[in-house]
């Protein structure tokens, strides 16, 4: 266990062995998370841009186009069989 002290502007230091070993660096953003007494710290992830051409045919449906209908009677469906 290490120790840190909260500064008068509630800035706490990460010691440098713990941002070495995880690979954090100076202006890194960080995601502070909390559960009851204890504060989890990871890293924000940036997802990669992604374009509408990258999306498009994802699913992997290749069959004829379905009506709102048909979606929505199978969102049904899947929510019934799923109790």
């Amino acid at each position: 266990m290490m120790k840190t002290t909260v500064s008068s502007k509630g800035q706490i230091v990460i010691p440098k062995g713990i941002r070495t070993s995880h690979g954090w660096a100076a202006g890194m953003e960080i995601e502070i998370e909390e559960h009851g007494d204890c504060l989890v710290l990871r890293p924000v992830r940036k997802l990669p841009r992604t374009s509408l051409a990258d999306l498009i045919g994802c699913t992997g449906y290749r069959g004829p186009a379905k009506s709102l209908e048909d979606m929505e009677s199978g969102v049904a469906e899947g929510a019934r069989q799923s109790r």
